[in-house]
C-alpha cells in the first residue's frame, strides 16, 4: 500500500466517530441546584474557568442534569460540583438518579476527578454513595458570614502549595456531622475564632481517593468576594491540579 494512503487511512480512524479517547484537557463546571441557590455561583463560574484556562483546559459549564450520562462524561477530565445544592428534606429533589448515578460512579471509579465546592457537600442526602465520595455532609452552618481563622493541617502537602499557613477571612462556615476521618484532612477552622465553643477544630478542606479517582473538596466558597480572594483561589487551583492527575 502507498505510504500516502496508508497515512490517510490511519488519520481517518484517529479521527473516526466514536473511537476519540476521553479528552484529558476539559472539565465540567456544573453548578445545577433545586434547594438554596447562592449568589456566588456566577463568580464561581468565572473564577473557575479562568483558572482552567490558565493551564490550556477547556470548559463547559452546564445546570442541565442531562450531562450526567457516560457519554457526555468521557469528554472530561475533572468535575467541578460547585455549590449544587438540594433539597434535604425533599428525595425528588435530587437530579443525580438512575443512569446519572451509574455515570458518575463510573466516572469516579475509572479515574476521573471530583473538585467540590461549598454546597456540593449541600446535596444528595438520599444517595449514600454520594455523601461517601465527598467525605461528609453539611450539618449546620453559624449565623452570617463571620471572619473566622483557618489553618493548614498538612504542612509540605502539595495541595498546599502557596497556601498561607494561617488566614483570617468571612464566610459561612460549615460544620458536618458524618465527616469521614480517614480523608487526608488539609486545612481546619478555628471554632473560637467564629465564637464557637468546639474543642476541636472543624473540617474545612480535604483530599480522598474514590476508586481510581480523586476527590477534593473545600466548604470555603459561600461568598462571591471568595472568588476573588487570592487564599481561597490558589487552594481551588491546587485542588484542581491534583483531581485531574490520574492514579
Amino acid at each position: 500500500m502507498p505510504r500516502l494512503l496508508l497515512s490517510i487511512l490511519l488519520l481517518l480512524v484517529a479521527v473516526a466517530p466514536g473511537t476519540a479517547k476521553p479528552a484529558a484537557d476539559a472539565i465540567l463546571i456544573y453548578s445545577g441546584t433545586t434547594g438554596y441557590r447562592h449568589e456566588s455561583i456566577p463568580a464561581g463560574i468565572e473564577a473557575v474557568a479562568a483558572l482552567a484556562k490558565q493551564r490550556g483546559l477547556s470548559v463547559v459549564a452546564s445546570e442541565d442534569p442531562a450531562i450526567f450520562s457516560p457519554a457526555s462524561l468521557k469528554r472530561f477530565r475533572a468535575i467541578v460540583l460547585l455549590s449544587c445544592t438540594t433539597d434535604p428534606k425533599k428525595p425528588e429533589s435530587e437530579w443525580l438518579v438512575g443512569d446519572r448515578r451509574t455515570a458518575l460512579q463510573q466516572f469516579v471509579q475509572d479515574g476521573g476527578g471530583i473538585l467540590a465546592i461549598h454546597a456540593a457537600a449541600d446535596s444528595h442526602y438520599f444517595w449514600p454513595w454520594y455523601g461517601k465520595m465527598i467525605g461528609g455532609h453539611f450539618q449546620r452552618h453559624p449565623a452570617g458570614t463571620p471572619s473566622g481563622t483557618v489553618r493548614s493541617v498538612a504542612h509540605g502537602n502539595p495541595l498546599l502549595s502557596g497556601v498561607p499557613p494561617t488566614k483570617t477571612r468571612s464566610d459561612e462556615w460549615y460544620y458536618f456531622d458524618d465527616y469521614d476521618p480517614t480523608s487526608q484532612l488539609l486545612v481546619v477552622l478555628d471554632p473560637a475564632s467564629i465564637g464557637e465553643q468546639d474543642v476541636n477544630p472543624n473540617p474545612m478542606a480535604w483530599a480522598r481517593h474514590v476508586g481510581r479517582g480523586r476527590v477534593f473538596y473545600t466548604a470555603m466558597g459561600h461568598t462571591t468576594e471568595s472568588y476573588s480572594d487570592p487564599y481561597f483561589l490558589r487552594l481551588i487551583a491546587n485542588g484542581l491540579d491534583w483531581v485531574r492527575k490520574p492514579r
